[in-house]
C-alpha cells in the first residue's frame, strides 16, 4: 500500500519528486523508464525547440552578411538531440531516487487498485498523468516512413525536398517553420480558411506574411479525405476532388488524450478523463492531471497541475489555478506567436468592455535586423485599468509575455505596469510603452 500512486513518468514525477521528499511512501509508474520524463522531454518541446534553434541559426547564415552556404548535418544534429535527452532522463530518474520506479503499462481496474504486467498495486490516492497521442485523421494511411507525425521528424537522418504538412496548429506552424529555414520546399494544409484562429487579426496577417516569406505555400479550406504511399511519393487527396504528390506528408492534426489508463467505470472519461477544478476524477482521491483531462495540453501546465494536487493531498492549501493564466506559445521562425490571459478574440466572444493597446514593432530600430517589422505587442485592460491578458508577435515571444503573466498573478492595473521600466535597447520596450496607451 502506497500514501501515492503516479501514473504516467511525464511531468508527474515534479509531483511524486516533492511527496517522497515530505517522507511519504510513493510509487511512479512508467511504461518505459528510458522515457521518464515524458513526450516533453523526448519527443516534444525540448527536441523540437533544439531543431527550431539551429534551423533558426542556418536561416540568419542566409542574408547578405555572410558568404558561402551552410546546411543541416541531420545525422549530428539527431545523435546530438538524444544525447541531450538521454542525458536528461538520467537526471530525472535521479531526482526520484527516493520512489519506486515500476516499469509497465499500469491500468486503474478498481478504485484504489493499479495492474502492471499482472501485479496489483494499491494506493490511497492515484494520480493519473498518461499525456497524449497524435492524432490520425480517417483516410490517412500513416507508416512512419513517408506519412510521419513529428515523432519521426526528430528521428530523420535525411531532409526532404518537399513535405506537405496537414493541420495548421501549434505542431504544424513550428514544423513548417523549422523545414523552411532549412531549404525544404513545404506546403502547409489547412482543414479552414483561417490561420491562427482566435488570434488578432493583425497578428494573424502579420503571421502569414512571415510563412510567405519563408517561402511556405499555404492550401486553405483543402479538408484531406484520403493520403497514401507510392511509388510517386505520398498520394493526397481533397475533399473537393483534387489531388497532389509529395515526398513526405506530416501529419500534425492535434493530439489525442491517452484515457485507456481507466480500467473502472468510476471514473468518468469524456473528451478527456473528466476532473472537477481541483483535477479529482469522479472517483475520490483518484485525479487527472496533463494531457490526458483534455484541459490544457502543455507541458508547463501538466507540472503546475502535478505539483499542485501533490500539494492539497499533503494536506497544505495551494491556490487554485487558473488556466487561462498559463502562457501559451507557438515557436514559429523568425518571430513566434504567445499570449496569456483575455485576447481580444475572448474579450468579444463575451462582450466585455476592455481597452486594447497595438505598439508595432516597426517603431523599434531593432526590429530591422531581427526581422521583427511586422511584429506587435497588444495588451488588454478592462474599464477600470487592470490587465487582462496580452498578445505578442515577436522573436522569442514566449519569453517576452513572461511579464504580463506575472501582472496577471499580482492582479496589475496599467498605472502600476507603468512603473515598469525595460531595458534599450530591447523588444521589451514596445511592452513598456503598450501600457501606456491602456
Amino acid at each position: 500500500m502506497y500514501d501515492l500512486l503516479y501514473i504516467g513518468g511525464g511531468l508527474n514525477y515534479a509531483g511524486a519528486v516533492i511527496a517522497a521528499k515530505n517522507g511519504f511512501k510513493v510509487a511512479l509508474i512508467e511504461k518505459e523508464m528510458a522515457h521518464l520524463g515524458g513526450t516533453c522531454l523526448h519527443k516534444g518541446c525540448i527536441p523540437s525547440k533544439m531543431f527550431l534553434h539551429y534551423a533558426n541559426i542556418l536561416r540568419e547564415s542566409q542574408n547578405a552578411y555572410f558568404r558561402g552556404t551552410l546546411t543541416f548535418n541531420m545525422e549530428t544534429l539527431v545523435r546530438k538531440k538524444n544525447e541531450l535527452c538521454k542525458s536528461a532522463n538520467k537526471a530525472v530518474i535521479d531526482q526520484c531516487r527516493d520512489i519506486d520506479l515500476i516499469e509497465g503499462e499500469g491500468k486503474l481496474i478498481a478504485p484504489h487498485k493499479v495492474e502492471v504486467k499482472g501485479k496489483i498495486y494499491e494506493a490511497k490516492h492515484i494520480i493519473i498523468g498518461t499525456g497524449s497521442s497524435a492524432f490520425i485523421p480517417k483516410g490517412i494511411a500513416y507508416d512512419a516512413e513517408e506519412i510521419i507525425t513529428s515523432d519521426e521528424v526528430l528521428e530523420m537522418k535525411h531532409l526532404p525536398k518537399t513535405i506537405a504538412i496537414y493541420g495548421d496548429g501549434a505542431i504544424g506552424r513550428e514544423m513548417a517553420s523549422f523545414f523552411l529555414s532549412a531549404g525544404v520546399r513545404v506546403t502547409l494544409i489547412s482543414r479552414h480558411e483561417g490561420l491562427l484562429k482566435g488570434a488578432h487579426p493583425l497578428i494573424v496577417n502579420s503571421m502569414r506574411k512571415q510563412l510567405e516569406t519563408l517561402g511556405m505555400e499555404h492550401l486553405r479550406n483543402h479538408p484531406v479525405i484520403k493520403a497514401k504511399s507510392t511509388q510517386r511519393g505520398v498520394h493526397i487527396t481533397f475533399e473537393d476532388g483534387s489531388s497532389r504528390y509529395f515526398e513526405k506528408l506530416l501529419v500534425a492534426t492535434g493530439r489525442t488524450p491517452n484515457t485507456g489508463v481507466i480500467g473502472t467505470d468510476a471514473v468518468k472519461v469524456g473528451k478527456g478523463i473528466v476532473t472537477d477544478d481541483d483535477f479529482e476524477t469522479t472517483l475520490s482521491g483518484h485525479y487527472a492531471i496533463g494531457d490526458c483531462n483534455g484541459k490544457l495540453q502543455l507541458a508547463h501546465a501538466a507540472r503546475a497541475e502535478a505539483l499542485y494536487v501533490t500539494q492539497k493531498i499533503l494536506g497544505r492549501t495551494p491556490h487554485r489555478l487558473n488556466l487561462s493564466h498559463v502562457v501559451k506559445f507557438m515557436h514559429t521562425l523568425p518571430m513566434s506567436y504567445a499570449w496569456v490571459g483575455e485576447t481580444r478574440h475572448t474579450l468579444k466572444k463575451r462582450n466585455a468592455d476592455f481597452k486594447e493597446s497595438v505598439m508595432p514593432l516597426n517603431r523599434f530600430t531593432a526590429s530591422l535586423f531581427h526581422d521583427a517589422v511586422h511584429g506587435m505587442m497588444i495588451t488588454y485592460a478592462d474599464g477600470e485599468g487592470f490587465i487582462l491578458g496580452a498578445e505578442i508577435l515577436a522573436p522569442n515571444a514566449e519569453e517576452l509575455i513572461a511579464p504580463v503573466a506575472i501582472a496577471l498573478a499580482g492582479e496589475m492595473d496599467a498605472p502600476l505596469a507603468q512603473r515598469t521600466i525595460m531595458a534599450h535597447p530591447t523588444f521589451s520596450e514596445a511592452l513598456e510603452r503598450s501600457w501606456f496607451q491602456l
